[in-house]
């Protein structure tokens, strides 16, 4: 796979999505046949990206960290899309997060030379994948969790096998009690510590944590969690820093999802004995949401007293097929083609069949919900008699929550205009 390739891929009629009787076409000659959404030039169902929220929201980003003194390394596995992992390196990331060494790969060929695997890495194939890809890709730079000396020991049994190995860049992850993984105590973490910085096989380049578990939504909770994980990796770092235990010129500080990062970010720089760089994670930022997320980042626009947060940039448009009884229609649209995982979609805008060029497009009466999907099918219901306005034939736009499990059911997905005008592309890896 070279950069034309994951940049500049070839899409065809194979891709959902892409018309049947389009001939293939390199993403970047997609701007050039003045497609329309709502001309129906596309085939539905299709996952769109608005261009101007990506735009907003990857300033916006990198403008807070960048106010708060740290930098971004955002979680690449949200999009899987090395189109948006170039947009998120030139707004200025430091590097981009993956949670494999596969998914690696795709960013390294994107242009990242430095990755964060936030997971554990212990099998061999993925421990000969780190060291196969650091010498594919000259400089990059991989560092991955550590969070148990069972891990560690498997690490140095196949470093022991492989003494022409280089040694492993590791955080030491610190979790919470009921949540993932992560060292649940002081005790455990500095013990596993002490065991990181004896090993021939690794070297303890900083301290990892996810916070967004245990975000609700609700500020005073929330303020009091993250505070009481973030004082617990200053109390690690401060300890690790005291006994030498540091094997970098720049300690890494990280944590940061996409839920409650402003909870955190203002803890990611100890003040150590050596550099420090506090790095946020957050990867749903990039799309964000009109359910799931934009209810938590909602909270955090006015901690921040913010006016103009983060944008929604997706949208899942679907053919009415079916209004067999009152109050329902049925979409073309399920399970296969958006999340599902955290809540169910939901009706933003509505656009009336009609001649082509029409182009009219309505905001969704409020009592609009859909109830349930199957995998190719989504239950429209409405209560009020009066919003009974939709036929067969009409178009329907649903907003998502979790941008993570929508990206992945879409090979590539058109990016729009705000008149729906196709302007670009991009392709997923997963």
């Amino acid at each position: 796979m070279n950069l034309q390739d994951i940049l500049d891929p070839q899409l065809d009629a194979s891709f959902k999505g892409f018309p049947q009787h389009a001939a293939p076409l390199r993403r970047s000659d997609i701007a050039a046949q003045r497609w329309n959404v709502l001309d129906g030039d596309l085939p539905l169902p299709i996952a769109l990206v608005k261009r101007d929220a990506v735009t907003h929201n990857l300033s916006w980003m990198q403008r807070f960290a960048a106010g708060h003194g740290v930098d971004m390394a955002p979680h690449g596995k949200t999009t899987m899309s090395p189109q948006l992992f170039r947009s998120q390196l030139d707004a200025g990331a430091w590097g981009l997060t993956f949670a494999t060494v596969g998914q690696v790969r795709a960013g390294a060929t994107a242009g990242a030379r430095r990755c964060i695997i936030a997971n554990q890495v212990l099998t061999a194939a993925d421990l000969q994948g780190i060291q196969t890809l650091q010498k594919e890709f000259s400089g990059l730079r991989i560092a991955f969790l550590v969070d148990s000396l069972t891990q560690l020991g498997l690490i140095e049994d196949w470093f022991t096998l492989h003494p022409q190995a280089a040694r492993f860049e590791v955080l030491l992850e610190i979790g919470v009690p009921g949540g993932r993984t992560g060292c649940r105590t002081h005790g455990d973490a500095l013990t596993l510590a002490e065991r990181i910085f004896k090993s021939a096989a690794v070297r303890l380049i900083g301290i990892e944590c996810y916070e967004g578990g245990g975000a609700s939504g609700n500020t005073e909770p929330d303020s009091a969690y993250a505070n009481a994980l973030m004082e617990r990796v200053s109390a690690i770092a401060f300890a690790c820093d005291a006994a030498g235990w540091f094997d970098t010129d720049e300690v890494l500080i990280t944590a940061g999802g996409s839920a409650i990062f402003d909870l955190v970010v203002n803890q990611l720089k100890p003040a150590l004995s050596r550099p420090v760089r506090g790095l946020l994670r957050s990867g749903c930022y990039v799309t964000h949401d009109h359910g799931f997320y934009r209810r938590l980042v909602n909270a955090v626009n006015t901690r921040l007293d913010c006016v103009d947060g983060l944008h929604a940039a997706i949208e899942v448009w679907a053919t009415v097929q079916s209004c067999p009884e009152p109050g329902l229609a049925i979409l073309a649209v399920g399970r296969r083609d958006l999340s599902y995982d955290l809540d169910l979609p939901t009706p933003l805008a509505y656009a009336p069949f009609d001649l082509p060029g029409a182009r009219k497009v309505m905001t969704a009466p409020a009592d609009w919900k859909v109830t349930a999907l199957n995998d190719q099918h989504a239950y429209l219901r409405w209560t009020d008699a009066g919003s009974a306005l939709l036929n067969v034939g009409d178009r329907l736009a649903l907003g998502i929550s979790h941008p993570c499990t929508t990206f992945d059911k879409w090979r590539w997905m058109p990016m729009v205009d705000a008149q729906y005008n196709v302007v670009d592309a991009l392709v997923t890896c997963f």
